[in-house]
């Protein structure tokens, strides 16, 4: 059975986090996007606390951490719902987990907003496997903490 098959999905608002859960999650976003892309930036921006913002959480079979994204309504980064800090940890990564979180964050955003379209800042690298979750770019590149990035759309409601 593979890591994927295994991975238990949970879906969560802030004042739903255990300490441990909130743990894992903060120092996964810091290990990746700080460390690893050699970013420091204020990681803790006061958007997880918000009203309708939602944790999707990935745990492999341990209990571990392995994907997370953060979901947020309407108005708060964009003017369409959005998803963010989408990370697979690196123990994970190239087993297919990617496009299964942004699947599951794609159907979230459906349940909780059926009338929002989804707007997210990608990294520029990554544009191709966000195309393939159905999203059209929809700026030019910008440097956002000197990483390249890219606004991308994807369209939910009808026009």
């Amino acid at each position: 059975m593979s890591q994927l098959d295994t991975t238990q999905w949970k879906l969560l608002s802030f004042n739903e986090f255990s300490l441990d859960e909130l743990y894992q999650v903060l120092k996964l976003r810091v290990d990746v996007f700080v460390v690893e892309q050699n970013c420091p930036y204020p990681e803790l921006d006061n958007k997880d606390r918000l009203p309708g913002a939602k944790h999707l959480l990935g745990l492999n079979a341990q209990g571990e951490l392995i994907a997370y994204t953060r979901i947020l309504p309407a108005g708060v980064s964009y003017p369409e719902a959005s998803i963010g800090r989408v990370i697979i940890a690196e123990s994970a990564r190239g087993k297919g987990i990617a496009h299964a979180l942004m699947q599951r964050s794609i159907d979230v955003v459906k349940d909780l907003w059926p009338q929002e379209n989804i707007q997210i800042g990608a990294q520029q690298h990554l544009n191709h496997f966000y195309q393939q979750q159905g999203f059209i770019n929809n700026s030019e590149m910008y440097l956002e903490d000197g990483i390249p990035h890219i606004d991308m759309l994807l369209t939910l409601k009808p026009s």
